[in-house]
């Protein structure tokens, strides 16, 4: 099955990089659970000689979010940021990293508590202000790593602007597009160099995988990040790449109900009174919601709160009823979480506070339940 070169999205999400098992004919791909592969002789084999070099599964998956993505290739790695640790081994010692200040607290931790030990550097300012970035740019700087919209106060980076502004400095932009998926937004089209992914969010949707993957469209960072991915191994499974790929198949869908159920929640929260504020890009008091209309094909599912006390976002986060209470995101399930404790904790608190991150926001994550329950467990928890 061959696609058509002007396939549309979701039609990409579906088909891209999968073909019939061709010995049974099997419509899904297989999950090849090996850890090697016979050769016919020495030096002649079908394209695969050991499982953490190559897998079938995994290689099915990597050319479907390539396409997705609209990059020329991807690798799969054990989690999303053992993808983002592969993307920093492009660095060398005494490089330097532009990042955006309100990024996951588990970068923040890879990047500040273990790479500085090999001599990088980083230096955390808002991307959503593009001379705040070139200001920060040194001789050195050699990457400048961004997450649009942010987690969790939902800040954007205009990804035209960062791009031109990588370019004209020559420095490499990656985009953590995990937020977003390249269902909203795909920041290879706007110039990104590189994208990266938890899996275990949107692609997956279903909670039942840990994942990260790297998209990448020069044949320098192809080859890099291939080396990397065999000589380090922190390669994704069979079972998890299958999981995925069932995942990407329904995205568009799914995306298309937390676009729904995250602005009807973001209207419910907006206009209760014991809340002092709802971050949420679809809204227009949103600072940068005409941006997000120009850059995002839709607002996504997730939002942030601001109840006022950290004793009232506990509250909040116990009395929910149909909500879960815990950490990750981008399942068909709503999650509600409390950043400060929970997913920023490795953050300091001055800079926590110093980026809006207060101790009475409340984040969630709309799954894809009827938007009227959702509301209704919002409405008995805050009352």
């Amino acid at each position: 099955m061959k696609l058509p070169e002007n396939a549309r999205f979701s039609t990409v999400c579906i088909h891209a990089g999968q073909e019939p098992d061709p010995s049974t004919g099997a419509i899904i791909t297989p999950i090849y659970q090996t850890s090697t592969y016979v050769q016919e002789e020495v030096g002649r084999h079908k394209g695969f000689e050991y499982a953490r070099t190559q897998n079938p599964t995994r290689l099915a998956l990597e050319n479907n979010i390539a396409a997705i993505e609209g990059g020329k290739a991807a690798y799969a790695f054990a989690s999303g940021m053992a993808a983002i640790d592969a993307i920093t081994t492009l660095l060398e010692a005494g490089d330097h990293v532009v990042v955006t200040d309100n990024t996951y607290g588990g970068t923040f931790r890879l990047f500040e508590k273990i790479l500085r030990r090999y001599q990088l550097s980083f230096t955390y300012v808002d991307t959503s202000c593009v001379d705040l970035v070139e200001a920060a740019i040194r001789p050195e700087t050699k990457m400048l790593f961004v997450e649009t919209p942010t987690n969790p106060v939902m800040r954007l980076t205009d990804l035209t602007s960062i791009s031109e502004l990588a370019r004209r400095h020559r420095v490499k932009l990656v985009v953590d597009n995990t937020f977003a998926s390249p269902c909203l937004q795909r920041p290879i089209d706007f110039g990104a160099d590189l994208v990266v992914h938890s899996t275990t969010k949107y692609l997956n949707g279903h909670s039942d995988s840990v994942g990260g993957v790297v998209v990448a469209v020069s044949d320098d960072d192809i080859e890099s990040l291939k080396f990397i991915q065999n000589s380090a191994g922190a390669i994704l499974s069979p079972m998890d790449s299958w999981l995925i790929l069932r995942g990407t198949k329904t995205l568009a869908v799914r995306m298309a109900q937390h676009n729904v159920n995250g602005m009807a929640l973001a209207e419910f929260l907006n206009e209760h009174p014991k809340v002092k504020q709802v971050l949420y890009p679809g809204l227009p008091s949103h600072p940068q919601h005409d941006l997000a209309k120009r850059q995002m094909r839709g607002f996504g599912g997730m939002l942030t709160f601001d109840v006022g006390t950290v004793e009232a976002a506990f509250d909040v986060c116990k009395r929910v009823r149909l909500m879960s209470l815990a950490e990750s995101l981008g399942g068909v399930e709503t999650l509600i979480s409390h950043p400060a404790s929970m997913t920023h904790a490795s953050v300091p608190p001055e800079r926590r506070a110093r980026i809006g991150l207060t101790d009475s926001l409340v984040r969630i994550s709309a799954g894809i339940e009827d938007p009227a329950d959702l509301i209704d467990d919002l409405k008995q928890a805050l009352n």
